[in-house]
C-alpha cells in the first residue's frame, strides 16, 4: 500500500495529502501518518505553515468502519487532533467533498479552514448511537455557537459549505482545486502575519437553558439517548475548561459505547450496506431500464411513477379512463411540486419531467416498448391476472413484468403469462417516492438477471432493497399480520388499543399498531380479512374491527377509526365508539391486566417468533433481511437494530420461555419457531447467521 499521507513542499507551505480511497477514512495508518508528517513538517527548515487536504472525492469522511468493534489502535484520534492543534506552525484544513465525524474534528483541530462551495460537514455519530469522541462537542461550539453545535450533534445532518461559513465553522469559501486554494490561503495568512488560532484557546460560548434543551431533544428522539447525551457534552464546553470538557465528552462517549442502543445502531449501519449484497448476483448483468410503465395511478402508482421520474427514467402511466389519467397526472404533479419546493429538483427539471418524461395513456399499446412495467392495481388476484395476461400480449420480448402486490402469490400471477422468467414482485411502500423499503419478491421461475435488475432499479431509486420469497405477505406483511394478531389477542384479554399504542410508542415506534391502522386505512385490513375468510384461512375471532368498517370508520381518511380525528390527525383522541364494540367481543373471555412491559414482551415475542419462521423457511435469506425490512418499512426503532437484533440483545432463552408460556393457552398461534429453538439449543444468536 502507498503512503496514506503524502508530503510535499510549496515554498513556505508543507502539504499533507490524505490518500486512503475511497473516502479517506481515518484508519490507523492515516492517523499514524498524520502524526509522522506533522513531525516532518516541523523539522523541515523554512516551513511556516501546513495544509492538510484530501485526495479523491472527500477531505475525510470519518472513522474507518473496518475498525469498528476491534480493540483501539494507537495513536487515538483525539491524540492526533491535539498534536495538529499544538503545532507551532499555522495549520490549514482545505476541505472538499464531505468532512464528517472525525473528519470535521480533524478540521476543527486545524487553525484555519477553507472549503470549496460544494463541501459539506457533519457530526453523524448520533446515527451510530454515539456522540463525537474527539473534541467535536468541545471545539464546534467555540467556532459556531452552542445552538449550531447542538443541531449538528443531535441530528447528524450534513451542513452545506455556505451554512457552515455563516455559522463560523468554515473561514473561507473559494472555488478551485482544494490543494491550490489551501496553499494560497496559507500563504495569504503568512503574508498577513496571521497568528496560530487554536480552537481550544478560544473563549467558551454562551450557555442556554440546558435542562429544557435536554428534555426537548430526548422527547424528539423517541427513546434514543445519544442525541440528549450530546446536549450534555456541548454543555461541558460552556461550563468546564477545555481539557475538562474533553474528558466529559470522552466519558459520555464511552458510556454510550457500552449501551444496547449503540449495538442496535451499529448493526443497522452494517446491515443497511449488506442487505442488497447478494452472492448470487455477483457478476450478473442487469437488463437495461430506461422506460418504465406503471399501471394504476392511485396513491401507490403515482408514488412509484414519481420515484422513477425523479431518478431520470421515462414513465408511461396507464389508467382506464381519461379522467383517471388526468387525476393520476395531478397526483404525480403534486409529488413533483413537493420535490421542487424541497430543492430536490430545479424548475427546469420539474417542467421537463412533466412535459417530456411523463406520458399518460388509456391504451395498453402504449406499453409496447417499455423495458419494465409495474402494476399497482387493486389487490385482487383476478384483476392482477387480467392485467398480466394483457401485458404478456403487448410488451416486447425481454420486458420485465412486475407486480406491486402486498400479499398475493406472485408465482400464480407469473403462471398466467407465457414468460414467467420475466415476472417479479416489486413491493413498494406508500408513499413510494418517500419510503425507503423495496421488497424484491422472487418467484420460482424468475431469471437471475431479472432479480439483478430489480436490485439495480432499487439502487437507482435510492431504496433499501430486500430479497423476499413468495408467501402470503412476503417478509414484512407476513410478520405484520402476526404481531397485529398478537395486539388483537391482548385487546381481547384486557388491554386497550390505546394502552398498546402507548407502550409501543414508548419503545420507539413513531406510532402504535392501531394508530398505524388508522393512517393506512382500516378498509385495507378489512379487505384482507374478507379474502382470507373466502379462502377459509381466516381464524375465528373478534369482529369489532369489521363492525367499525361496516359503520364507515376507516381511520384518518374518514375522520374516525380507533381514534377520533375531529381536531386533526395530529390531535388524535380515542374514539368513544370503539371500547363498547370491544367489550361485546370480550364477553366470556378471561380478562387480565397488562403492564407496558407485558404488552411489549407479548408483541415483540410474536414479531420475533414469526420472523424466525420467515428466516427458517427461506422467505428471508438472513436475519438482517428481516431487520432491514422492519426498520425501513414498518417504523421499527433503528436504535433497537431490528426485531432479531433486539432478540439477540435481550436474550433468546428468555424470549423462547415467554413464547412457550403463551403457547399454554394458544398453542397454534404460539408454536415456537424451529429456528429459534435450534439457536437456543446451540447457544447461538440470530446475528451468527448473518456472517
Amino acid at each position: 500500500m502507498s503512503d496514506p499521507i503524502a508530503y510535499e513542499r510549496d515554498g513556505d507551505v508543507a502539504v499533507l495529502t490524505i490518500n486512503n480511497p475511497p473516502v479517506n477514512a481515518l484508519s490507523q495508518a492515516v492517523r499514524q501518518g498524520l502524526m509522522a508528517r506533522m513531525d516532518q513538517a516541523e523539522g523541515d527548515a523554512g516551513v511556516k505553515a501546513v495544509v492538510i487536504v484530501g485526495e479523491g472525492r472527500a477531505f475525510i469522511a470519518g472513522a474507518d468502519i473496518t475498525e469498528f468493534g476491534k480493540p483501539p489502535m494507537e495513536p487515538s484520534l483525539p491524540d492526533v487532533i491535539d498534536r495538529i492543534e499544538a503545532s507551532p506552525l499555522i495549520v490549514v484544513a482545505a476541505m472538499h467533498g464531505v468532512s464528517l465525524g472525525g473528519g470535521l474534528e480533524v478540521a476543527l483541530g486545524c487553525h484555519y479552514r477553507i472549503a470549496v462551495p460544494s463541501a459539506r460537514i457533519g457530526l453523524p455519530e448520533v446515527h451510530l448511537g454515539l456522540i463525537p469522541g474527539a473534541g467535536g462537542t468541545q471545539r464546534l461550539p467555540r467556532v459556531a455557537g452552542v445552538q449550531a453545535a447542538i443541531d449538528m450533534a443531535t441530528t447528524g445532518r450534513h451542513v452545506k459549505a455556505d451554512e457552515a461559513h455563516k455559522m463560523g465553522a468554515i473561514d473561507v469559501i473559494e472555488d478551485g482545486d482544494p490543494k491550490a486554494i489551501g496553499i494560497a490561503y496559507a500563504q495569504q495568512l503568512l503574508d498577513d502575519g496571521a497568528a496560530r488560532r487554536p480552537v481550544s484557546e478560544m473563549p467558551s460560548p454562551e450557555g442556554i437553558d440546558w435542562d429544557a434543551t435536554y428534555d426537548a431533544v430526548l422527547a424528539r428522539g423517541r427513546g434514543q439517548i445519544a442525541p440528549a447525551k450530546a446536549v450534555r457534552a456541548v454543555q461541558a464546553s460552556v461550563e468546564k475548561p477545555f481539557a475538562d470538557g474533553l474528558l466529559a465528552e470522552r466519558d459520555i462517549f464511552i458510556e454510550l459505547m457500552n449501551t444496547d442502543q449503540r449495538k442496535g445502531m451499529i448493526h443497522a449501519f452494517f446491515s443497511e450496506r449488506a442487505v442488497s449484497n447478494l452472492p448470487e448476483l455477483k457478476g450478473v448483468t442487469p437488463r437495461e431500464i430506461a422506460n418504465v410503465g406503471v399501471i394504476g395511478g392511485g396513491t401507490m402508482g403515482a408514488g412509484i411513477a414519481t420515484a422513477a421520474l425523479l431518478s431520470g427514467l421515462r414513465v408511461t402511466m396507464l389508467e382506464m379512463t381519461a379522467e383517471a389519467g388526468e387525476a393520476a397526472r395531478g397526483r404525480i404533479g403534486g409529488n413533483l411540486a413537493g420535490a421542487l419546493k424541497r430543492g430536490k429538483i430545479s424548475q427546469a427539471q420539474h417542467d421537463a419531467i412533466m412535459d417530456k418524461a411523463l406520458q399518460v395513456s388509456t391504451d395498453y399499446a402504449a406499453l409496447s416498448d417499455v423495458d419494465l412495467v409495474i402494476e399497482a392495481v387493486f389487490e385482487d388476484m383476478a384483476v392482477k391476472k387480467q392485467v398480466f395476461t394483457k401485458l404478456d400480449e403487448v410488451c416486447k420480448p425481454g420486458a420485465i413484468l412486475a407486480s406491486n402486490t402486498s400479499y398475493l402469490d406472485v408465482n400464480e400471477i407469473a403462471a398466467c403469462t407465457k414468460r414467467p422468467e420475466d415476472v417479479i414482485g416489486l413491493h413498494f411502500f406508500s408513499p413510494a417516492h418517500v419510503m425507503k423499503l423495496l421488497e424484491v419478491v422472487v418467484p420460482d421461475k424468475t431469471a437471475i438477471d431479472v432479480v439483478a435488475t430489480g436490485f439495480a432499479l432499487g439502487k437507482r431509486l435510492n431504496k433499501i432493497s430486500v430479497r423476499a420469497g413468495v408467501c402470503d405477505g412476503f417478509i414484512g406483511n407476513r410478520i405484520l399480520s402476526t404481531y397485529r394478531q398478537a395486539a388483537d389477542q391482548m385487546v381481547m384479554q384486557g388491554a386497550s388499543p390505546y394502552d398498546i399504542d402507548a407502550a409501543l410508542e414508548a419503545f420507539g415506534f413513531a406510532m402504535g399498531p392501531f394508530a398505524v391502522a388508522d393512517l393506512a386505512g382500516l378498509d385495507i385490513g378489512w379487505a384482507v380479512r374478507k379474502r382470507k375468510r373466502a379462502e377459509g384461512t381466516m381464524p375465528d375471532g373478534a369482529t369489532y374491527a369489521d363492525k367499525m368498517c361496516e359503520a364507515g370508520n376507516f381511520g384518518q381518511k374518514t375522520g374516525k377509526g380507533y381514534y377520533d380525528y375531529a381536531a386533526g390527525a395530529k390531535a388524535r383522541v380515542p374514539n368513544a365508539d370503539v371500547m363498547p364494540l370491544i367489550e361485546e367481543d370480550r364477553a366470556g373471555t378471561p380478562q387480565r391486566s397488562f403492564t407496558a412491559d407485558d404488552i411489549l414482551r407479548y408483541y415483540m415475542a410474536a414479531m420475533v417468533n414469526e420472523s424466525a419462521k420467515v428466516v427458517g423457511e427461506g422467505i428471508a435469506r438472513r436475519p438482517l433481511d428481516v431487520d432491514m425490512t422492519l426498520l425501513f418499512g414498518y417504523g421499527f426503532p433503528r436504535y433497537n437494530g431490528g426485531p432479531l437484533k433486539w432478540a439477540d440483545i435481550v436474550g433468546l432463552d428468555d424470549l423462547l420461555g415467554d413464547i412457550k408460556s403463551y403457547a399454554e393457552t394458544n398453542p397454534d398461534f404460539w408454536a415456537p419457531a424451529p429456528l429459534l429453538e435450534q439457536l437456543v439449543a446451540e447457544g447461538k444468536t440470530f446475528d451468527s447467521l448473518n456472517q
